[in-house]
């Protein structure tokens, strides 16, 4: 009975929709906590453009994926070898200290009988990283909306990235980046396609 209780009440709060106001509160309640006059001239718009940032950092809570990916094209002549994007920047939020993690996605997909535009597969990053992230989770999150979206015969997605809180807090070790790597079907299976897509990502 508890738990089903502790269920509705975590549904309830989720389920609250935050006013502007409340959230602006909110940055004030911390201005204040770490020492300053949220009152003073140099502070006084800063919850309005904390709110407005945060609209900008999060906005992949707003937009789906699996939409973006849901136009695709089956007139490829053909086509089924590697299809693969590099270097795709990434600015995200690590949700353990909401501090920055910034990086580079490098992705692939062998696709079956139907492609995607690039740009949508650059679009499905952005909607990912615009969120509270783990980059582990966001690895998995990236590759298994391909695969589920776009059914290939295998996906590869490899991360490398900074983190704040690690480069700028804690141990504070700035030169540290850390890599994180997702394969299914084909890419998972087959060792020298693994290679081919590590070597594409080492080729600059």
């Amino acid at each position: 009975m508890d738990s089903i209780v502790t269920k509705k009440a975590l549904k309830d709060v989720l389920d609250k929709k935050i006013t502007r106001d409340e959230a602006e509160e909110a940055v004030k309640t911390l201005i204040k906590w770490v020492g300053d006059n949220p009152n003073r001239e140099g502070l006084k718009e800063t919850p309005k453009r904390v709110i407005n940032a945060y609209k900008e950092f999060f906005s992949g809570y707003e937009e789906s994926p699996e939409e973006i990916l849901s136009k695709t094209f089956e007139d490829v002549q053909g086509y089924e070898d590697l299809v693969m994007l590099k270097d795709v920047n990434f600015n995200s939020h690590c949700e353990h200290h909401m501090v920055p993690i910034q990086g580079k996605v490098h992705l692939a997909y062998i696709p079956t009988k139907r492609v995607v535009g690039i740009s949508k597969l650059a679009r499905t990053v952005d909607i990912f990283a615009r969120r509270l992230q783990t980059q582990e989770t966001m690895t998995q999150q990236i590759a298994e909306c391909i695969n589920s979206s776009l059914k290939p015969k295998g996906v590869a997605v490899y991360i490398e990235a900074f983190h704040q809180c690690m480069t700028t807090r804690g141990v504070m070790k700035p030169n540290v980046s850390t890599i994180t790597n997702c394969f299914i079907g084909a890419f998972k299976t087959d060792g020298d396609l693994q290679q081919r897509f590590t070597s594409y990502i080492l080729n600059r």
